[in-house]
This record gives C-alpha cells, structure tokens and sequence, in this order.
C-alpha cells in the first residue's frame, strides 16, 4: 500500500464489524472521529493514540501536540499521557534523552502530567517511532464530536493551512528548497511555525466552545484542509461550501509547495483548527480569537447534503479536491 493512512473505504469496512456492547462508550470508532468518549458517571473520559513518524528533530515535542489536539477537539482538557518510544539499534543515548526532554517539556507546556509508557530498541524501525496515547477529561453532557455540525453553521478556520507541512518540508529538505530559490529568511520562518503561529490548537478550541455554541470541533492532520473539511462533512452527513479565495495561505507555505509541486489543500494541517457554530455568532468568534491572538477567518458554510465538499465561486459551485493521502507521503513515496 501507499504510504500514509490507511484508506477511508476499508476502516468503514472495518469498523461496521465493531459491536459496542458497554453503554459506558458514548463514541467508538468512527471515520471522522479522532478520539474515544467513554462516560464515567461523574465525568467524560476522552482517549486518544496518535504515532509519530515524520518527524525526527522534535518526535518528542511533536507526540505530545498532536494528541493533545484532538483531545481538545471533543471540549476536554488533554490531563494524562503516555508515550511508547521504538527506537532502532543505532540510536544514541543523547537522542534518547532529548525526546524524553521534549515530552517533559511539552506536557509542562500544557499542563499535563506524563503517567507512563514503554520503551523498546528494535530492528522493526529505522529511526525513532513516538506512539503517543493521550487521556482528558470533561464534563458530562459538555463533549463535542466531528459528526455535530448541524445546517447553516458557519465553518471557521484559525490561523492558516499546512502550518506544520510547510515546517517539515522547510526543516527536512532545506537544502533542496534552497537549491530551488527558496530564501533562507523564508525557510527559517517556515520552520519556526511549530511555535510560531504554533500546531497547537488547544488554546483555539478552549477558546471556541467556553464562549460559543460550537457543534464541531475538528483540526485538520493527514491529508490537510481538504480531508478534514470532507470528514466533517461526511461524518455529520451535510454538504459544506468553501468560498472562493477565503482560505488564508501564509506567503511562505505558498512559496514552499509552489517549487515541490505540492497542492498546500492536501498537506499536513495540524495548527489550523476547524470550527462550526451557528452563522450569527461568527463574527463575535473571530474577533474574540483576535483579542487572543489568534488570527481567523469564515471559510465555508455547512448546508443539507450527503457528505460533500464544494468551492462556491462566482460561477457556481464545483467539487473541492480531494486526496487519497497526503501530500506529504506522497512527495516521501515519490522518492523512495
């Protein structure tokens, strides 16, 4: 198979075959969906496990943000993780020891406690593997789901696309970036978005459902805005229609995916953060995100539907692209 997550059509295959049987599970598998919700009488207890395998100088740091996401996506508090580390026999002590740093320092970052994990040196790898598992907490009644965009809602995007795409291809190909004409001062900034503006979406979506009617929360990962768009569309069974030439682009992802060929709609999103709330409390959203900081503007609109996803031009509409994988696997695929 083709690098990158498994295809939508055999999880669905999948997953019909689960049979849920305890009552406590309030959300299992479900394509779309990117944690577990299970009800603990007093409170909610969210779950989530996400591997990291692209990148290398930050693997640690990485785990922790990106787990920590999607715990944020369902209106809990990312509280507890723990971290399963493959590592290859040519590993470095040193190397070990800055990715148990990165953890430490991320979930200090955020406040949550590292509780455990598992270590292990195997020739099943060739370079470190961070399998993070994540657990949050929130309270009863208050979650949200991909699936709760309901018709009508706004669909709001913080920040800009490909923020951690473009940091990778500007960390791991910097070279060939250059080579290509990229400036370095471009190429520094592109890398500085794992900070700056940050992948972090857990201070966007605190933000969003403490003071809004949020239906759904979803922050796009593997296969950029594109497929997060198409999942929460098709996980809530409503049609969304983007506007035309209102997805903000940072200059230098632009830059970035212009000399690799690389379509910026289908590359590594996490960063950005997708929200749907009623169409009235839209723009009191984006202002108030403004006085924190952080940038956000209304792209789309969910509508009654089946699933799908439209550019809404001056024209009329036309389907939105879509990606079997994302872009970044596929450049990695095209090389190997």
């Amino acid at each position: 198979m083709q690098l990158g997550k498994v295809p939508g059509h055999i999880l669905e295959r999948l997953f019909a075959t689960i049979e849920t049987k305890d009552p406590q599970v309030i959300l299992g598998p479900r394509l779309g969906e990117d944690v577990a919700l299970l009800n603990t009488g007093n409170w909610i207890l969210a779950a989530k496990t996400d591997p990291i395998t692209f990148a290398t100088d930050l693997i640690g740091w990485y785990a922790v943000q990106i787990n920590a996401n999607d715990i944020a996506c369902s209106a809990a508090k990312p509280r507890w993780f723990l971290a399963t580390l493959m590592l290859p026999p040519s590993v470095k002590e040193s190397h070990i020891e800055s990715i148990f740093k990165q953890i430490l320092s991320a979930c200090s970052s955020l406040d949550i406690e590292l509780v455990g994990g598992h270590t292990e040196i195997t020739n099943a790898v060739s370079q470190p593997v961070v399998v993070g598992f994540m657990l949050g907490k929130a309270e009863t009644g208050s979650y949200i789901t991909t699936s709760g965009a309901k018709n009508g809602d706004a669909v709001i995007l913080t920040k800009g696309i490909s923020l951690e795409g473009s940091a990778l291809l500007a960390r791991e190909l910097r070279s060939e970036l250059l080579a290509k004409g990229v400036e370095q001062n471009v190429l520094d900034r592109a890398s500085n978005f794992l900070f700056d503006p940050g992948i972090s979406v857990v201070k966007d979506a605190e933000i969003a459902y403490s003071n809004f009617d949020v239906n759904s929360l979803h922050d796009p990962t593997e296969g950029g805005l594109a497929t997060g768009l198409y999942e929460t569309a098709k996980s809530s069974g409503l049609d969304i229609e983007v506007f035309e030439d209102l997805i903000p682009v940072l200059p230098e992802c632009s830059t970035i995916c212009n000399a690799l060929g690389i379509n910026p709609l289908g590359l590594l999103g996490s960063g950005s953060l997708l929200i749907t709330l009623p169409k009235r409390q839209a723009s009191d959203l984006i202002s108030y995100l403004a006085t924190k900081g952080i940038f956000s503007r209304e792209i789309g609109l969910a509508k009654t539907g089946s699933g799908k996803v439209f550019w809404k031009r001056t024209t009329g509409t036309e389907p939105f692209p879509s990606f079997d994988r994302d872009e970044f696997a596929r450049l990695l695929d095209e090389r190997s």
